[in-house]
């Protein structure tokens, strides 16, 4: 079954999901592509990565590629595991590392801008699984739209998202930054 392609003001949903496109109010087009590119602080300088987002109908497709993963590590007694890791998108565009055991906290918090609980909210990705250190994933989201991301910041964190601890699932220290900007 082919999938049917609507052009912006020709379709009422189409052209709200299109706002900013000249047929529907003459505004200047809203970026459809961002990319960030990721690279490891001083917990995990080996990280290199590229996140793609391209929004198609009703959401955005996200593709990450990932290396230089830290190898899995059971947590044990306190300590949180290494790997899977939790994926987000955090408020601000810094990547600076700052502290360097506690790096990138510049980056904010996990962008959640409808206020909504943890494990919903807009910046929450799935974990990244990573095997010999690479890692592949491609998702698709409709809780955003690329235009709403750029200039703020992708985190890959050392151990996995468990989606319910508030208000940011317990996902560990920061090993990975990158900045969303607009463009492929």
């Amino acid at each position: 079954m082919q999938r049917q392609r609507y052009r912006a003001g020709k379709h009422w949903d189409s052209c709200k999901w299109n706002q900013g496109c000249p047929q529907c109010g003459g505004k200047t087009p809203e970026p459809t592509k961002a990319y960030a590119r990721l690279k490891g602080g001083p917990l995990a300088p080996d990280i290199e990565g590229l996140v793609r987002f391209t929004e198609v109908p009703g959401g955005v497709w996200v593709k990450v590629e990932v290396c230089g993963l830290p190898p899995y590590c059971p947590g044990k007694g306190d300590r949180l595991p290494i790997g899977p890791h939790g994926f987000h998108i955090h408020e601000k565009g810094v990547c600076q590392a700052g502290d360097p055991e506690d790096p990138f906290l510049a980056a904010g918090s996990h962008w959640n801008p409808c206020n909504q609980p943890h494990g919903n909210h807009a910046g929450d990705f799935p974990v990244l699984f990573s095997n010999d250190g690479v890692a592949m994933m491609s998702f698709f989201t409709n809780k955003f739209r690329v235009s709403a991301i750029i200039g703020r910041s992708v985190i890959i964190h050392q151990s996995p998202d468990d989606y319910r601890t508030q208000p940011a699932g317990n996902s560990g220290k920061r090993l990975a930054c990158g900045v969303i900007r607009a463009g492929e």
